[in-house]
Order: structure tokens, then C-alpha cells, then sequence
């Protein structure tokens, strides 16, 4: 069977200044995602959906289109601000639901099992091969949905430019999740890396600390938890929906204090590569020069 990639790609990029996804990287333009792709085809993936705002679409799919359209089934979703009926978005709200209602948007486009990664996001030929080789062997058995994450050692992601948001896990010794929460403001600063949710109070994190980089395996079970889970989310925040955001790892996170979900953590020794910023950019043009000069991949990616 080939696993479905669900790529999110609907990120505003305000941080960046632009549309960071189809921004070039490689020597012969290739963004990110052609990487990505390149090597989740290698590892044995096929059908890509790709979720973007409807605004970028024509953008997008020319970019895209140049390549991954020609190799694999592609579909596009679109992540949209509406809600549930007898709801009302709020006239002031200009960001998408978050990383969670992105998933759910694109339910009715996947069929298999399936990966999530992040389009802005590098993240090495390893973590797609940890991937597929864990959904080739999953099953949800007697009511516990059977998960995967790729986990990265919180060292290895860091911006040099200003802070990240990643979601920090708590992990058992013999490699399961225990508890994943979103932590959107992650710094290093002059006395360690250290993060904060109100931006005066700082709580710092080991190097070593195990993150997700929304590098995820799901079963198709996931798509009724996020639905459900949607609707009491915007229940539950009915009094700030103007900035609320309904985050994957803190569905996944509950999903495993309730005893529903067994999240196998992959590690990974592989260090993040993204473009949370613009000067962010020539390092991960480095890294990628570098990766082809130790012919991990090929000086044209694609070959025409």
C-alpha cells in the first residue's frame, strides 16, 4: 500500500514576509517541498494533498505544478475560516483554525493511512522512512488508535533569528508519548533555551528535549477525533475565537491522557532545516548544498 502525505501549506508566513512555501532553495530552484516529496516518493509514498489557502492556489499550483504533479495523484484542499452551522466567525478573525482544523479539512481526500508534514519545514530522508516503515505495521486494535511521530531533539530545530513555536513531548523510556503541547514562543537565549506564554515569564527546556515537528502517522481514526474534538474546542473558547487556534499536537496530547492513542516516538538524529524567517534562508540553501555534495541528492532534483 502507498501511505498518504497530507502537507500543510496554509501558513500566512507573517514572521517571514511572504509566501515562504514556494520560495527556492536548491540549485535549481527546488523549494522545500520538492524535498519533501522527493523523499517520501524514495520512501515509498504516493498520493500528496496538499492543504493551502484558496488566496495562494494559483500561485501554489504553478510552482508545484512544475514537478510534483507530474510524478504522483496530487490534491489540493483548501483550509477555510468557516464554521459549523449556527456559528459565526468572528468579523475580526483573519488567521485559519490552526494546525488541527487543517487535517480535518482534508478528510474527505484521504483514503489510507497517512503522514503529516509541514511545508516550510526540511526535515531528511530518515523521518519519511521511519515513517512508512511505522504505518506499514499499524493498527488500531481493541479501541487505542496506533500512531507514530518523528522526534527531534529541540537543539537540532532552533531559528538563529527569533523564536519557533514546536510541541514539546514527554516521552516514556521504551519510546512512547506520554504528552505533547504546543509551545509557540521557543528561544535561545544567551542562558539556554527557554520558552514563554506570555512573554514575561520564561521556562526553560534541555537541548535535548524530544519535539514535534507536526511529523505525524495517523490512521484514518483520526479524522472523527478531530471533528469532534473541533466542535468542543470552539465550544470551549467561545469567548476569544478571534485568536483561539486548534493545535494537532494538543488533540494528539489528549488523545494519550485518555488512554485512546499509543503515539510511537521515531527518533531521529536529523537536523531541521525551515524558514520560520527570511534569513533563515541561506542556511538551509547551505545545508541543502551540502546534502548534494555528499550525494544524498542529486544536483537537479528532478532531472528536467
Amino acid at each position: 500500500m502507498h501511505y498518504c502525505r497530507v502537507i500543510l501549506a496554509g501558513g500566512i508566513g507573517s514572521r517571514y514576509g511572504g509566501l515562504k512555501q514556494i520560495d527556492p532553495v536548491g540549485l535549481n530552484r527546488e523549494i522545500i517541498i520538492d524535498y519533501s516529496v522527493f523523499d517520501a516518493l524514495r520512501a515509498g509514498f504516493g498520493r500528496v494533498v496538499f492543504i493551502i489557502r484558496q488566496d495562494m492556489e494559483t500561485a501554489f499550483r504553478d510552482k508545484i505544478g512544475r514537478a510534483v504533479e507530474k510524478r504522483v495523484e496530487t490534491a489540493y484542499v483548501f483550509q477555510k475560516l468557516d464554521l459549523p452551522a449556527g456559528l459565526a466567525v468572528p468579523a475580526d478573525r483573519k488567521k485559519p483554525w490552526g494546525t488541527g482544523h487543517a487535517v480535518l479539512s482534508c478528510q474527505n481526500a484521504v483514503r489510507t493511512p497517512f503522514a503529516v508534514i509541514n511545508a516550510d519545514d526540511f526535515y531528511g530522508a530518515t523521518a519519511f522512512q521511519a515513517l512508512a516503515q511505522y504505518l506499514g505495521q499499524a493498527r488500531d486494535r481493541h479501541g487505542v488508535y496506533d500512531y507514530g511521530m518523528v522526534g527531534y531533539a529541540l537543539g537540532n530545530t532552533l531559528s538563529e533569528h527569533g523564536h519557533v513555536a514546536r510541541g514539546v513531548c514527554e516521552v516514556t523510556p521504551d519510546g512512547f508519548l506520554v504528552d505533547v503541547r504546543e509551545r509557540t514562543h521557543i528561544e535561545r537565549l544567551a542562558d539556554g533555551i527557554q520558552y514563554t506564554e506570555n512573554g514575561a515569564d520564561w521556562v526553560r527546556l534541555p537541548p535535548e528535549s524530544i519535539v514535534s515537528l507536526n511529523t505525524w502517522g495517523f490512521t484514518l481514526s483520526m479524522f472523527q477525533e478531530l471533528e469532534t474534538r473541533f466542535t468542543l474546542f470552539l465550544q470551549k473558547n467561545a469567548a476569544r475565537l478571534t485568536r483561539a487556534e486548534f493545535f494537532l499536537p494538543d488533540v494528539v496530547g489528549d488523545l494519550v491522557k485518555e488512554g485512546k492513542a499509543r503515539v510511537k516516538v521515531l527518533p531521529t538524529q536529523e537536523r531541521w532545516y525551515g524558514v520560520t524567517y527570511q534569513e533563515d534562508r541561506p542556511r538551509v540553501q547551505a545545508a541543502i548544498r551540502e546534502l548534494i555534495r555528499q550525494g544524498i541528492y542529486p544536483e537537479k532534483l528532478w532531472g528536467d
